[in-house]
């Protein structure tokens, strides 16, 4: 029987994300590579996320449709992200470090399947 993650365990319906596997290299001068670190922090993520993001995002076969979802999934990130933390920013309370990270991580973890969600109730109208 195969390994299951804690989230699938508690859930039963969380999959794990497919393994990366492949690996490409390429050389870079130490302005390069600062450059590039530079702007992967700004977006928040390690300089092999972001460039792994920025591959694919700039793929041809990348089709607009694909585009438009990525969009909408990042505005229920958004969205989510702003109801969780309104109420509470409303009544003059703040937000610890901690519990930012933890929503932002909640927030990343579930506004795709949120999205899709979404999605398939307006289409069933």
């Amino acid at each position: 029987m195969a390994t299951k993650t804690v989230m699938e365990v508690i859930s039963g319906s969380v999959r794990r994300p497919a393994v990366r596997s492949r690996q490409i290299g390429i050389r870079l001068t130490e302005t390069e590579y600062s450059e590039l670190e530079a702007t992967a922090w700004k977006s928040r993520k390690t300089l092999a996320d972001w460039a792994h993001d920025v591959l694919l995002s700039n793929r041809a076969d990348f089709s607009p449709e694909e585009m438009q979802l990525h969009i909408f999934t990042e505005l229920v990130g958004i969205q989510m992200l702003l109801l969780a933390t309104s109420e509470q920013l409303l009544r003059g309370d703040k937000l610890a470090l901690d519990q930012l990270n933890v929503l932002f991580r909640q927030v990343q973890a579930t506004k795709a399947a949120k999205a899709q969600e979404l999605l398939a109730r307006r289409s069933q109208k």
